[in-house]
Order: structure tokens, then sequence, then C-alpha cells
């Protein structure tokens, strides 16, 4: 058994396990403001549109199970964002503080450099939200704004933190088109 968890692109085997953990949060959390976990073949789907677009979709492996995952996504369709992605980060909540997310999310950002995308956006659920929002400032996120009472779940008003950093050469440069 390992105590430090190793980070690989997944496979179509950890669909199942991934929409387990996203579930969980679903169900119990407010990171994501989905109300109804998605199935394994809406999970199946949504993973295959990340690769399918050339984005990386990763796992964290701890002690011999997926303890976490993490993938880019557009961050919106029209063309001119096309440099701008949105990061996904889960933990399964047995996995917490063990340096999951921290592992996970620094591989996303390389993956993302590495494809020759220049801003991660991180959109976080709930301003209370203390541990996903030092994470993404332990990796270089500053806080870009938050949209105020923007969903409500669990019985309550939650807001949306919106978070960035750059990524390769950032938008000192032009792309390479």
């Amino acid at each position: 058994m390992s105590s430090v968890p190793s980070i690989r692109p997944s496979r179509p085997e950890d669909v199942a396990p991934i929409c387990a953990i996203y579930a969980h949060h679903v169900r119990h959390g407010v990171a994501s403001f989905e109300l109804d976990p998605p199935e394994v073949a809406e999970m199946a789907r949504r993973r295959q549109d990340v690769l399918d677009a050339g984005l990386p979709y990763l796992v964290a492996e701890l002690d011999g199970a997926v303890a976490g995952f993490a993938c880019a996504g557009p961050y919106r369709r029209r063309p001119a964002y096309r440099y701008t992605v949105e990061s996904t980060v889960y933990v399964a909540d047995w996995a917490v503080r063990r340096g999951v997310g921290r592992k996970l999310l620094e591989a996303l950002i390389s993956a993302c450099e590495a494809v020759g995308k220049r801003r991660m956006v991180a959109v976080i659920g709930d301003s209370g939200n203390d541990a996903s929002i030092s994470l993404h400032a332990s990796v270089g996120f500053s806080h870009a704004g938050t949209l105020k009472d923007v969903g409500y779940k669990h019985g309550r008003w939650l807001d949306a933190v919106l978070m960035q950093r750059g990524l390769g050469a950032g938008v000192e440069t032009p792309p390479a088109d």
C-alpha cells in the first residue's frame, strides 16, 4: 500500500469508481450544483467528450483504488475561449487530506499546458468551500470574483467562487495558431 497518490490518464474501467466519487459529492456536498448524480453511462459520455476535445481526464490511485479524478473542459463554447479551460477535481471521501486533490490539480495544470492551453478557470461551488479555495490558491490560482446566491441546494443559497491562473506562456504572448 502506498500513502502517496499516483496520477494517470483515466481508462474506461475507471468510470464506475469516478461515478461513485462524484455521486457522493452530488448527494452530500455543494461543490457540484447538480441535484441528481449522473448514471455511469452519462459519466462515460462526459469523459469521452473531454477526451474527444483533446483535453486531459485523469485519475489518482491510492492504496490500489481510484481515489479521485480531475479533468479539464472548455470554459465556454465560443471560439475565442479556445485557450481557456475549466478545471474539475473531486476526491473520494476516504482519501481527503492525503494529497490527492493537490496531485490531481498539479497534473491537470501540466497536462493542459502540454496541449497549449493558456488560462484555467475554477468555478468553485460555495464560498464556504475553504478546502477547494485553499487548494486552488496553493497552486497559483487567484480570486477572480464571486457570483452570489446563484445556486440553491440542500435548502440554502450557494455562491460560485471564480478563480483563475495562467498556463504555459499565459497571455504574455499570442498563441501559435
